[in-house]
């Protein structure tokens, strides 16, 4: 990919450049926003919030992850994820426990009621899939390329020498 020479501001490729409808950046908040209101009704129906759902998916695709591992698969730090954690563990979804095998590490399991959960929630994938028009195959391949963009994001964004991390 070569990469674009700047424009003086003002001439009519910077305008372009300056179209909100063609900030990638606001296609994806939009279509966050969108997608959240579509996943509301379901998730209301089963007492979650977005958040809680996508913790609940993680854990079910994996139980018994600690706090840490959780919030590095939802991208969250700890300041969201423990009051995320105290009102799933309210609802008797989950439960924390320290690791018998490193007193350090929070382990967050799967109660009977969460595992069951599980059936309930098989519906609100397919609510997006029937609201969006696409195949499933088409939704995989855009969450795949979706995934990519923000890694090459994080990467350009994260120092890339010892020393450079080092000074942070």
């Amino acid at each position: 990919m070569r990469s674009a020479k700047p424009t003086p501001a003002g001439t009519p490729a910077a305008a372009e450049l300056l179209r909100l409808d063609h900030q990638l950046c606001f296609a994806l908040y939009s279509t966050s926003l969108t997608m959240t209101r579509l996943y509301k009704p379901h998730l209301d129906r089963l007492g979650l919030t977005y958040p809680q759902y996508l913790a609940m998916l993680a854990l079910w695709e994996q139980d018994g992850l600690s706090v840490g591992e959780l919030g590095a698969r939802l991208h969250l730090d700890s300041g969201t994820l423990t009051p995320l954690l105290k009102r799933l563990e309210a609802a008797g979804l989950v439960g924390r426990q320290r690791s018998r095998a490193d007193e350090r590490r929070v382990e967050v399991q799967l109660t009977a009621a969460g595992r069951r959960l599980k059936s309930r929630a098989a519906g609100v994938p397919l609510a997006l899939l029937g609201a969006s028009g696409c195949s499933a195959g088409e939704l995989r391949a855009l969450a795949q390329q979706l995934q990519q963009l923000r890694q090459s994001v994080l990467d350009t964004l994260q120092p890339h020498s010892p020393d450079a991390a080092q000074a942070a």
